[in-house]
């Protein structure tokens, strides 16, 4: 209660090479970066009430998020609702957060964990094995099962998951267990989903958030009257990924 989330989001289209594979490096670099902008951002930020104040200097909250994934899995020809299409968003969103904890930790060695830390540090530890043991398809009965839930999380299928982007999320929550277990975290929270509407616009994203898109033409009401008409640019790479002609695609 009472804490703030400064935000940022990851267009993932821009991560889409042309050969259709997923660029893990550079996914890794930006989220990187962008943990650490966000850190910078608590100090520059300005909050609404004093308590909100004083708890965002504490916890250290930040919100690094992504946006596009609808229209990723469309230009990969995939449903939206698929069981591949949930194994590749499993692996990107375990890959950033797991390497915004690491790049965190990092921080933390540095500067110090975020002031609620250790009064919190074995539940937050927890999360952080919990988290890992998703990330590797740990399921309920498996003898390393996960800590303290009542409920399991449904964790990455590795049998359909992407290989690249599978090993890769997996090396990042091992280390930001690793690190957050020797230095602490400067973030009590590193990411979130947030839904990326107005942001998502402005960087290019067809589809915002985590969200399919909702139509493929679609009008805006301006604030200062009037609409503009927004066009899924995503539908002819799509069709021509799924094998369709041009001629075929263009009716």
């Amino acid at each position: 209660d009472d804490t703030a989330c400064n935000l940022a989001s990851l267009n993932l289209m821009k991560f889409r090479l042309e050969d259709g594979i997923f660029d893990t490096d550079s996914a890794i670099h930006a989220s990187r970066l962008w943990t650490i902008t966000l850190e910078i951002s608590v100090l520059m930020a300005q909050f609404p009430s004093k308590r909100i104040a004083e708890l965002s200097y504490e916890f250290r909250t930040l919100g690094l998020g992504y946006a596009n994934i609808g229209s990723l899995l469309m230009v990969s020809g995939l449903p939206y609702d698929s069981d591949k299409g949930r194994a590749i968003a499993a692996c990107i969103t375990a890959l950033m957060t797991g390497t915004s904890y690491a790049t965190s930790a990092e921080m933390a060695a540095e500067m110090g964990p975020f002031r609620g830390f250790e009064r919190n540090r074995e539940h937050m530890l927890r999360v952080m094995k919990n988290h890992r043991r998703a990330a590797y398809g740990v399921r309920d009965g498996d003898a390393d099962a996960y800590e303290g839930l009542n409920i399991s999380p449904v964790s990455i299928d590795a049998s359909i998951a992407p290989a690249n982007l599978l090993q890769a999320a997996r090396e990042a929550w091992d280390q930001a267990l690793e690190l957050g277990t020797e230095h602490g975290y400067r973030n009590a929270q590193s990411s979130v989903l947030a839904p990326t509407g107005t942001i998502g616009l402005v960087m290019d994203c067809d589809t915002t958030g985590i969200e399919p898109d909702f139509a493929l033409v679609k009008f805006k009401k301006l604030a200062g009257g009037g609409y503009f008409k927004i066009i899924n640019q995503s539908v002819p790479q799509a069709l021509e990924n799924l094998g369709y002609d041009a001629d075929t695609a263009e009716k």
